[in-house]
């Protein structure tokens, strides 16, 4: 049987299969040893790392019972489009993706949790580790108006409150915002109605004065003339002299009706009766300018679906990890039996130094 040097001689410095066999079942030790510490370093982390729970929550658009108290007013004559599901539907995902909201939960949320020594260290490294506890994103592609969010925390209650919270959050802004928008319509509306009053109102005391002037000018006439009642005209011609009686004959009508109607008219208190259609806008103008909406009974959104702590870790996958860390472990062995193998081999190949 050959020696170790004449088989690596004749294989030309390589180590056959069987040969590299036998030599790490000759190290089994080393192999087994290694894989054992790695396995029970993966066994400790599996149970003594903190356990992550996952929380998640999916929201879906408001019905239109919902955001019905948002349309009063609007519609019809007045202008003011009627606001969809959709419509407030964006603003609320508007919001809920929002960077300012993720920012404010982080002060005020995530921050407050974390531990003394925790909070310590650069902002910009706490939030981008936020970033991974706190998520959203669409449900599915065949649904464009579902969306979730998923918090990973160490406590399970606390995972589902934050689901929530953040839901809140965003609805909270998106109805104050809807509420604002639909306030401010109505605004602009009860200014605009009450600048058509104002203009009417001006308008009729203008033609009123415009009248005075045209029954004096009348009236000098029928003095002039001595017409001091209306002629008496035949049937024939009544007709077309009471039409031309508010033109150039005004004076016929006498002098007693000019100066009745014209003291009359100096005496009008106001002209409020002879605006077309005054009282309805002023009913409109009250409405809009009184308009109050509860936001406690307008809804942008719907959670989908009731949200419960998890009673199950996510993380750390304890199966996963110790199959990992065994596999990893006996790699790690046959690694250090093969490398002792060669380092073996070459030091019973070097020649013995000469005397």
């Amino acid at each position: 049987m050959r020696n170790e040097p004449e088989r690596l001689s004749s294989t030309g410095d390589e180590i056959d299969l069987f040969e590299l066999i036998e030599g790490l079942w000759k190290q089994k030790v080393l192999i087994i040893v290694t894989t054992v510490v790695v396995t029970a370093i993966a066994v400790a982390y599996a149970f003594l790392a903190k356990p992550v729970y996952e929380a998640k929550v999916f929201v879906q658009p408001p019905t239109q019972n919902d955001i019905a108290q948002l349309n009063y007013g609007r519609g019809g004559s007045s202008e003011l489009n009627m606001l969809t599901v959709k419509d407030v539907y964006d603003i609320y995902l508007r919001n809920l993706q929002s960077e300012s909201l993720r920012r404010e939960f982080f002060r005020g949320i995530y921050l407050p949790s974390l531990t003394e020594d925790e909070r310590t260290g650069s902002q910009d490294e706490l939030y981008g580790r936020f970033q991974d506890v706190l998520s959203l994103g669409l449900a599915s592609k065949e649904s464009s108006d579902r969306y979730y969010v998923i918090a990973n925390v160490a406590d399970p209650q606390q995972a589902a409150e934050w689901v929530v919270r953040y839901l809140e959050m965003a609805g909270r802004r998106a109805r104050n915002e809807v509420v604002k928008d639909v306030k401010a319509d109505a605004t602009i509306k009860a200014n605009n109605i009450e600048q058509q009053i104002t203009a009417e109102l001006e308008s009729a005391r203008k033609q009123r004065e415009d009248q005075i002037v045209q029954l004096s000018e009348a009236l000098r006439v029928a003095k002039s003339i001595g017409l001091e009642k209306p002629p008496i005209i035949s049937n024939s011609l009544s007709s077309e002299v009471s039409a031309g009686m508010d033109g150039s004959l005004m004076y016929m009508r006498g002098t007693k009706a000019l100066e009745a109607e014209i003291e009359n008219l100096r005496k009008r208190v106001s002209d409020d009766p002879f605006v077309k259609n005054l009282r309805q806008r002023q009913e409109a103008l009250a409405f809009y300018r009184s308009l109050q909406i509860n936001p406690n009974v307008v809804q942008v959104y719907r959670q989908d679906g009731a949200i419960e702590s998890p009673d199950k870790p996510i993380k750390p996958q304890k199966a996963i990890i110790i199959a990992l860390g065994t596999i990893i472990g006996l790699t790690f062995g046959i690694l250090a039996a093969f490398l002792r193998q060669i380092m073996s081999a070459l030091i019973t190949r070097r020649p013995p130094k000469a005397v």
